[in-house]
């Protein structure tokens, strides 16, 4: 057979639909229950950026929260000699923090699931959860890039945990929802001349008999870097548990993470949640508003036309909640959400900082191996379907941010900012050179 595919949909031999999931289309999902039903919901990798204020949020419903993580996220602090922005508490404090100041129970295991798999047996036969939100992968593209060995750790950890995080549901034989937070960068970032569905695509496949046969695939992956690399594995590891052991999955594709602070973690210093602003570990938009502060050049990558989705830290828990309470039905096939709010181009965002600081703005060496330039249009209807309004640039949450970088401003140490990983020997790390552009 010879998969046909035609980005114009202009003929019927070369055409294609975007799915909108095998799980739920468009008019189930109004139908889909969205209302808070209290469970109770393991978070792996619990203390980590995106972790710890989903553990907050959820336990502020009335779920019943358990994280588990085994701090490696830390550990990668004191190996590259960088802290948070944001001083992060203990993970013992965090906790007897949020107990004190609501009365609810949080409790932690230190599991390294990609090792440890009779631990992570154990727990789940033990606190029969209803949902595990799995968090506990290394989550950088350019530390995923440094060397040999951080290539190595990032495949064995993340593949390793999430392989041993299904087997374990099918060891244990519960009944366990398993929502994933993925990345958009399993798409990749070529230009498709079309918008990205939501995991799914319909295409035609032309039998050696010449009759047109339609087939629902998963859209073809582009990963741009190991980190990457493993999330499209993970894709393929959903699909075969779910399609072997019956598993009910939920794959959030989710885009580039700003923000810092949730309506939980700002009600106490000590629950706050961590920032980062280095090159291996930052965000971009996080490290545009930074660098304004410190009064350090807006380093753009290369031309800064490449494109990239974005979400703020509340959006993401709340898209976490919808997951949670909107798990697909038994012998459903994978569940997968686009969760993003919008996109930009990487000079677009910087421009509209150096607007608002008055701060330079500098080209610096691409040290990833990407297009120059590409356009990026994202179907996330089924999150809004269940009632979600994205929040954007435009609702004043950058003034959160600027806060916090002002608050900690003291904590930065400007060396850690360029991004020092390369993706080959030929690239050039992202430092800044001597050309800088006047903020417009």
């Amino acid at each position: 057979m010879i998969l046909l595919v035609d980005s114009l949909g202009s003929t019927v031999v070369f055409s294609f639909t975007a799915s909108l999931g095998r799980a739920v289309d468009g008019c189930a999902m109004q139908e889909m229950i969205t209302t808070c039903n209290p469970g109770k919901v393991i978070v792996f990798g619990g203390d980590g950026f995106c972790g710890w204020p989903t553990a907050l949020h959820l336990s502020e419903l009335g779920h019943q929260v358990i994280i588990v993580d085994n701090l490696s996220r830390r550990a990668i602090d004191i190996e590259l000699g960088v802290e948070s922005l944001t001083p992060i508490r203990s993970i013992g404090e965090r906790i007897n923090t949020w107990s004190a100041l609501t009365g609810k129970e949080i409790k932690f295991h230190n599991i390294d699931i990609s090792t440890e798999f009779a631990e992570l047996l154990e727990l789940l036969m033990t606190e029969k959860p209803d949902t595990v939100v799995h968090f506990a992968e290394q989550r950088a593209a350019p530390y995923s890039m440094k060397s040999a060995k951080h290539k190595s750790y990032t495949v064995r950890n993340n593949l390793c945990g999430t392989n041993n995080l299904l087997s374990a549901i099918v060891e244990s034989g519960l009944d366990i929802h398993v929502a994933h937070l993925g990345t958009m960068g399993v798409y990749g970032y070529g230009t498709a001349g079309m918008a990205l569905p939501e995991g799914y695509l319909n295409v035609y496949l032309k039998t050696d008999e010449g009759e047109m046969v339609e087939q629902e695939i998963l859209y073809p992956t582009n990963p741009g870097s190991i980190y990457h690399l493993t999330k499209s594995q993970d894709a393929l590891m959903f699909q075969f548990y779910n399609k072997n052991d019956k598993l009910r999955i939920t794959d959030l594709h989710q885009g580039i993470v700003w923000g810092t602070q949730t309506a939980q973690t700002s009600r106490d210093e000590r629950l706050i949640n961590r920032f980062d602003y280095d090159g291996d570990y930052g965000t971009v938009l996080n490290r545009f508003l930074m660098q304004a502060t410190v009064g350090y050049p807006l380093t753009v990558h290369g031309s800064g036309g490449q494109t990239r989705a974005f979400i703020n830290i509340n959006d993401t828990v709340k898209c976490i909640e919808l997951a949670v309470n909107n798990p697909p039905a038994l012998n459903d096939g994978v569940q997968i959400f686009n969760q993003m709010a919008e996109s930009y181009r990487l000079i677009d965002l910087a421009k509209m900082i150096a607007d608002r600081t008055g701060c330079q703005i500098s080209h610096v060496p691409n040290p990833r191996n990407e297009a120059d330039e590409n356009d990026l249009i994202v179907k996330n209807d089924k999150f809004k379907g269940l009632g979600w309004e994205p929040s954007s640039l435009a609702d004043g949450l950058l003034q959160e941010v600027e806060e916090i970088t002002k608050r900690y401003s003291s904590r930065c140490d400007i060396s850690k900012i360029p991004c020092e990983s390369t993706w080959t020997a030929k690239h050039s790390p992202g430092r800044p050179s001597m050309k800088v552009d006047a903020a417009e």
